[in-house]
């Protein structure tokens, strides 16, 4: 089977990693290139000590360094604000990318400056970019150059959310979601906050009074789902590597309706489970797998809760992004993604 070269650019942290070990047993991707910023000259084996073989013996490139002429394909891992002049110059030298930062996730340049407090080098691409929440975009990916990799927070509530937004069912004015990461969210830069000592034993939350990614959810939410919301969210983080639970409070009409329209919206993707009614799921039924499980408890005809678990490093990153490149390169969408977890 003819392989396809690829480039990862800020290989080093947590989801660069994860696109490093899911490439190296994909049939048809290779990896070509590896990009960093800080551990640029080094081996990838002494900075990741997970890998081995060939991988171990590449030496990292600087990020901003010339991409061989074989790749067709770059992952860009990279901080927001870092990440969108490497992206340009990857779509500038022809090559196609799914860019796994917040840099392209929006459609305005006020949006993006409001989430994230900077102003963007690059908003002419905005109207290229699209956003990758697979399920719901898949025909605009496949064709697609630029791929805006969702955030891990968004993926896990937008993909109950949408579907029930679009019925009118809800009651749109009043969302509160509640959610739960493990640390591998937070990234792998040092930070005193994610010492041992200070998280373990431990849940806090952050990002109040509004998480940049609120704009996103509701940005989203009205794109896929056809109306405006508004989002109350507060994210937290607990005490173990990877995972997120999301817990999304909701009231509306006709709620013994809603675990139907799930099941149907659901019915055919091989990535998102919808639980029987009343169950929930839980983070370690999906850790490893590139698999959204959705619960939900009605309680009561104009209330219920659902609760949403991802592997924030597989759907929440690395994984929908090798779904999405597969699309982009007309594969089976599933081609290397597990959709069975660790077990236990």
């Amino acid at each position: 089977m003819i392989k396809i070269p690829v480039a990862i650019l800020g290989s080093t942290g947590y989801t660069g990693a994860e696109l490093i070990r899911l490439i190296e047993n994909h049939p048809v991707f290779e990896v070509a290139h590896l990009g960093a910023h800080s551990q640029a000259g080094k081996m990838a084996g002494e900075v990741m000590p997970g890998c081995a073989g060939k991988i171990a013996d590449m030496r990292l490139a600087a990020a901003d360094a010339e991409l061989p002429e074989d790749v067709a394909l770059v992952f860009t891992a990279l901080p927001h604000g870092a990440a969108a002049n490497s992206v340009k110059k990857a779509l500038d030298a022809g090559k196609k990318v799914v860019d796994l930062s917040a840099d392209f996730r929006h459609q305005s340049h006020d949006t993006y400056r409001a989430a994230y407090g900077v102003e963007h080098p690059h908003p002419e691409l905005f109207s290229e970019a699209v956003y990758g929440l697979t399920e719901f975009s898949r025909q605009q990916v496949a064709s697609g150059r630029l791929i805006a990799n969702p955030g891990c927070y968004p993926t896990s509530s937008l993909l109950p959310l949408a579907p029930l937004v679009k019925t009118g069912l809800l009651d749109t004015s009043s969302i509160i979601i509640d959610a739960k990461s493990g640390a591998s969210g937070a990234g792998r830069s040092a930070n005193v906050g994610l010492l041992y000592c200070e998280l373990n034993e431990s849940v806090k939350a952050y990002g109040l009074p509004r998480h940049r990614h609120a704009w996103e959810m509701e940005e989203w939410a009205l794109g896929f789902g056809g109306e405006p919301v508004k989002v109350r969210f507060v994210p937290h983080i607990l005490p173990m590597n990877r995972g997120m639970l999301t817990t999304l409070h909701l009231s509306g009409q006709d709620t013994g309706s809603w675990h139907g329209v799930l099941q149907e919206t659901f019915a055919n993707e091989p990535f998102v489970r919808v639980l029987p009614a009343g169950v929930l799921p839980s983070t370690a039924g999906v850790s490893g797998s590139n698999r959204c499980d959705i619960g939900i408890a009605v309680l009561g005809e104009h209330e219920a809760v659902i609760v949403s678990c991802i592997d924030n490093l597989l759907k929440g990153a690395s994984g929908q992004a090798i779904q999405n490149a597969n699309l982009m390169f007309g594969l089976d969408e599933t081609m290397g993604l597990s959709m069975h977890a660790l077990w236990p």
